[in-house]
């Protein structure tokens, strides 16, 4: 099954991830595992930025799913440019979709994937309402 990108969603970050030679696995491109460790560099990346980073003893973000359409290898040496998106801000909860392409390869998207994020309050274990800061963010 192959998700979709929303035409309807805001880019939040850009960044570039080296392409590592531990990276890749056997067949000799990066291994599937990897593409997940890029989309989670920057969505935490974007987070910290904005001053999202979990807190503890208060409320944060966590993720409850993820996917990743797998379009084109990645092999070393290379580098990815990571595009961060959002959308779709609910009560407690907001996507995030990135795109994965070759600096190299500029418009060749490579993998695609997102995940949704609900804002928890830790210390309750339950979800709680994004804050107005993170809201205006999304919007």
């Amino acid at each position: 099954m192959r998700f979709e990108l929303p035409a309807e969603k805001k880019l939040t970050c850009e960044m570039r991830i080296p392409i590592r030679w531990g990276d890749m696995d056997l067949m000799g491109h990066v291994n599937n595992a990897m593409y997940f460790r890029y989309l989670e560099t920057v969505r935490v990346e974007w987070l910290h930025a904005v001053g999202g980073k979990p807190d503890p003893s208060g409320q944060g973000p966590v993720i409850v799913n993820a996917f990743c359409n797998f379009l084109r290898q990645l092999e070393y040496p290379g580098e990815v440019l990571a595009r961060h998106y959002v959308a779709n801000p609910g009560r407690s909860s907001f996507d995030t979709f990135i795109t994965l392409e070759r600096v190299d390869e500029p418009g060749v998207v490579c993998a695609e994937g997102g995940a949704t994020t609900v804002w928890v309050d830790f210390p309750s274990g339950k979800s709680a309402p994004l804050p107005d800061w993170l809201r205006a963010l999304i919007a």
